[in-house]
Parts: structure tokens; C-alpha cells; sequence
């Protein structure tokens, strides 16, 4: 049975729209996670700092596709809740055509600039060289990559969101295959992690791009279409939470990373890459709840249906927080078996990686929450609500907690930034949803 955009969704309902789009983040985040396993247990300690030094360069850079993803499916669902559907799929085609035109203008200046990136970050030597040979190449499928994380979006718009899934999973199982292939049997070391990920990402990227450009049933298909500023103003205005929360946590990444090469050396870069996979895997969660859910939300608002947009706002609170709290408890139990999976050749690594999750986990309770916030505003086509959310969040808080707390809690103050900054955020995104409810009638 198929679910409609206009249906009404009961939890059961619900959770089936928008399991696809979870899963799709889940696969999305193993990309680095599956590199990280293989390069620590089969290349080395080092190339696995590198990894982990240079991937929030690579993730900021690729951001721009996030943004366009969710600001131009928030704007695409509206138009289609108000029954343009002509006019729905000219953006949707725009759009498209935009990412791919950005993608190679970011691939070019990142190659053009990776190394110096790489140096200012501290990286010398056999980790700057590191750097620059995973960076170069992962960027040759930065184009594909953006284009993947607009077409997660807009598979849920088209109201495709299993084919969606089907896509992403191909990817990262062909990226889990190929990991072991080149690194593990082939011992291509970093190359071989990075090629992987390159083969990957192309298949996420253009396998959609030839879907939607062929004849298909689903509400979305690429055309010919014009540039159209204003739309595309309000699509990127509408998705620029996205932008900002991802180039927020390269930027504050980087910082982290920064302050444990100063702290801990690169033994602290290691550890809080296991940990950022581990955060990555249970954010995902909420990122694709998020994604799912954001288009229906869009089109219930584009259509005027209150009540609906009351129950699905009153659903979704319930479900991020009850999974926040599982994941919480989850991280702080299996801390020290996940960090013994990455690192459990070094004892004294495996010991900073499992205590700095354990206090890393107490963030799950709250980043649920900020998340559907944020992505709530975005579907409701209010930018600015949602980027302030996301600013303050991903930026403004963090950067503050983790320059002030080492100072007080030394190491143990880097790993418990994030608790301080999620939440302050809680505070911010209760106040908002407050203030904002009698505006969008969602209570």
C-alpha cells in the first residue's frame, strides 16, 4: 500500500514513510565509519588521524547539497500541496542542475587548496601527505556526493522514498565491499579506503540523476527548466539551517580536532574520530526522521491542514526524545566495545576513546530534539527560524563550550562541549516552538 503525502499518519504510518529516509542516513554516515575501520586496523594509526583530521574539510565542502536538499523539498512539497505540479518539478529540475554546476566549482577550488588546509590544521609530514593523497581523491566524487544528498530529499518528495533507500543501501554496501577489497586484501593502504568511498558515492549520486531523468511515475521528474532566482533564493534561504549546521560542525570538528592535537596529540584526534562515527551513525537517526517527515509536514502546510500538522508535530516530538533516551543509555553501555572495534590495538587509546564516549553520550538526550526543531521550521518554509536553531546550536554554543570548558575540565572538558552546547540549544528550540505556535497553529 502506498503512503500518500495527503494521507493521515498514525505512529505506525509515520514511521513507515520515513524509515527509508532513516536508513538512508544511516548508510549515508557509514561511508567515513566504514573507512575509519579498515584504514586504524590496516593501515595504521597515523593515516587514521590524517582521515579523521581532513574529513570535516571534505563534509564542509560538500555541504551545499544538504542545503539544497531540504530547502528546495520543503519548497517543492509546498508547491505541490498547493497543486502546481508543473511548477514543482521546473524547480525540482533547477535545482538539480544548480548542485551539479556547484559541485564542480567546489571540487576544483578544494583541490586547489586542500594542502594548505591540511598544514594550517597542524598536519605535517606523513599525516600532511596523508591528508592531501585521502583528500584528492574523495573530492573527484564531490559532485556525485552533493547530488546524493539532494536526491535523499526529494526521493521522499517524490514520494519514492524505498527506492530512495534501495539506492543508498547499494552504496554503502558496494563502499563496505570495497573497503575490505582494496584495504584489507589488496593492502592499496589509504588509496584504497578513498577509492572506495570515490566508487561509492558515484553510485548514490548518479544512479538518481538517471531515474529522474528518465520517464517514471513517480510526482518528480528532470526537465528542461531556466535559472529562477527567486526560487532559488528561497530555496537556499528555506535550507540554509542545513548549510549553516553542517559547515558549523566541519568548522567546530576542525576546532575539536585542533585543541586534542594541542591537549592529547594525535592519540586525541583518533580518539574523537571513533567517537564522531559512533555520533554520526545515532545522529543519522534523527537526521533522516527529520528528512522523511519534513515533506509531509511541508505539504499539510501547503495545504492549510491544521490538524494534521498538529498531529504530526505532537507524534514526532514523542518519537525523537523516546529515541533519544534509548540511544543515550545504548552509547554509555557499549562505549568500550565500540571503541574496541576501532582501536583496541592500543590500550592506552582504547581507554581516552570509550571514557571520552561514555560523557559524549549524554548529548543523544537532547540532539533529537534540536534536530526535528530546526528541520520542523524548515519544512514550515521558515529559514530563519530554523538557521538561528542551527546556528546557535552548531556554532555559537559549541565553539564557546569548547574553548572555555578544557580551561576548567581540561580533556574531559572537549568531550563534554557538545552536552553543554545541545543543552543550551533545548532551551533555544523550546522557546521558539513556543513562540512560534500560534503563527503556524501546530499546537
Amino acid at each position: 500500500m502506498n503512503i500518500r503525502l495527503s494521507d493521515h499518519f498514525t505512529v505506525h504510518r509515520l514511521l513507515r514513510f520515513v524509515f527509508p529516509s532513516m536508513i538512508m542516513m544511516v548508510f549515508t554516515s557509514v561511508y567515513g565509519v566504514v573507512d575509519g575501520l579498515f584504514v586504524s586496523n590496516f593501515v595504521g594509526k597515523t593515516p587514521f588521524a590524517a582521515v579523521n583530521l581532513i574529513m570535516p574539510v571534505l563534509m564542509g565542502l560538500g555541504a551545499l547539497g544538504f542545503m539544497v536538499g531540504a530547502g528546495g523539498g520543503a519548497l517543492v512539497s509546498k508547491t505541490l500541496g498547493e497543486g502546481n505540479m508543473a511548477r514543482a518539478n521546473e524547480i525540482f529540475s533547477m535545482l538539480v542542475y544548480v548542485t551539479i554546476a556547484a559541485g564542480l566549482a567546489v571540487t576544483a577550488a578544494g583541490q586547489l587548496w586542500l594542502r594548505p588546509i591540511a598544514a594550517s590544521l597542524g598536519a605535517e609530514g606523513e599525516m600532511l601527505e596523508n591528508c592531501v593523497l585521502y583528500g584528492r581523491i574523495i573530492l573527484m566524487s564531490q559532485t556525485s556526493f552533493m547530488l546524493q544528498n539532494v536526491f535523499q530529499s526529494f526521493f521522499v518528495v517524490a514520494e519514492r522514498p524505498h527506492l530512495g533507500l534501495a539506492v543508498t543501501v547499494a552504496a554503502g554496501l558496494t563502499n563496505i565491499t570495497l573497503d575490505f577489497l582494496f584495504v584489507a586484501v589488496f593492502r592499496w593502504g589509504l588509496a584504497g579506503a578513498a577509492a572506495a568511498t570515490l566508487i561509492s558515492e558515484s553510485i548514490g549520486g548518479l544512479v538518481p540523476l538517471l531515474y529522474f531523468f528518465r520517464p517514471n511515475t513517480s510526482l518528480l521528474r528532470l526537465t528542461r527548466a531556466g535559472m529562477d532566482g527567486r526560487a532559488l533564493w528561497q530555496a537556499c534561504s528555506n535550507g540554509s539551517s542545513e548549510l549553516m549546521t553542517n559547515l558549523s560542525m566541519s568548522l567546530v570538528n576542525i576546532l575539536y580536532n585542533f585543541q586534542l592535537m594541542r591537549m592529547v596529540g594525535a592519540d586525541g584526534v583518533a580518539a574523537y574520530g571513533v567517537i564522531m562515527y559512533v555520533n554520526f551513525v545515532f545522529v543519522s537517526l534523527f537526521l533522516g526522521y527529520s528528512i522523511g517527515s519534513a515533506p509531509i509536514i511541508g505539504y499539510h502546510y501547503g495545504a492549510a491542514n491544521e490538524e494534521e500538522l498538529k498531529n504530526l508535530f505532537r507524534k514526532s516530538l514523542i518519537l525523537v526524545a523516546v529515541t533519544g533516551c534509548a540511544l543515550a543509555a545504548l552509547a554509555a553501555v557499549l562505549a568500550r566495545p565500540l571503541a574496541t572495534v576501532f582501536v583496541g590495538y592500543d590500550p592506552d587509546l582504547l581507554e581516552l576513546t570509550g571514557h571520552g564516549l561514555r560523557l559524549y553520550s549524554l548529548s543523544f538526550l537532547m540532539v533529537g530534539v534540536n534536530i526535528f526543531g530546526s528541520a520542523f521550521f524548515t519544512a514550515l518554509n521558515n529559514g530563519a527560524v530554523s538557521a538561528l536553531i542551527s546556528f546557535l546550536r552548531t556554532l555559537v554554543f559549541q565553539v564557546t563550550a569548547v574553548l572555555f570548558l578544557p580551561l576548567l575540565l581540561e580533556v574531559d572538558g572537549i568531550w563534554l562541549s557538545v552536552v553543554a552546547a545541545e543543552l543550551m540549544a533545548l532551551g533555544v528550540t523550546a522557546v521558539l516552538l513556543v513562540r512560534m505556535r500560534k503563527r503556524y497553529h501546530y499546537v
